[in-house]
């Protein structure tokens, strides 16, 4: 293993209920369905001979060392999770799992949602919790001005946090 400096700051432990799911699902897709088949690959290709110029044989096992280390990773991760189910009693406080509508120096509105590093989706405008935005969010009310790093001025215009236990569960 090729060895790596500390990160300067750890990854947030906290998880929504729906990305916990989706790990779990990940590591159960990988470790009972594909990583069979690519080994079943593997030793098939590796019975035509010569394994130097199979490329069959090194693109198998190349898959089967990204599909090991991942798995690694799942199951680390895993352990280290804390799957947040409820909101913070003071709701009218940004924390984890808050979706926040914010408004630029240019009035344009955008709607972010804070989740665990795993769950980043910037499509559905779901931002990791250890981003510098989120950061500086956190403990913001309604009405305040939040100063990001490179982002800008935003002043945030509502906050909401998932009380329907589907909502949650569908990842909206």
């Amino acid at each position: 293993m090729r060895w790596r400096p500390p990160r300067q700051t750890p990854i947030s432990p906290y998880i929504t209920p729906a990305g916990a799911a989706a790990l779990r699902d990940e590591l159960d897709r990988l470790w009972r369905r594909e990583r069979p088949q690519v080994t079943a690959q593997v030793q098939a290709a590796a019975k035509n001979g010569d394994r130097s110029e199979n490329g069959d044989y090194i693109y198998g096992k190349r898959r089967l060392r990204e599909i090991d280390r991942r798995v690694h990773y799942l199951r680390r991760r895993l352990t280290e999770v804390v799957v947040i189910t409820e909101p913070p009693a003071d709701t009218g406080r940004i924390r984890f799992g808050a979706r926040v509508r914010l408004a630029d120096d240019h009035g344009t509105e955008f709607c972010y949602r804070l989740v665990g590093s795993d769950e980043i989706e910037p499509a559905k405008g779901w931002i990791s919790i250890d981003s510098p935005l989120a950061r500086a969010l956190l403990g913001r009310g309604v009405g305040d001005l939040v100063t990001a790093t490179g982002r800008g001025h935003w002043q945030v215009l509502a906050i909401a946090y998932a009380t329907d236990p589907r909502e949650s569960a569908e990842g909206r």
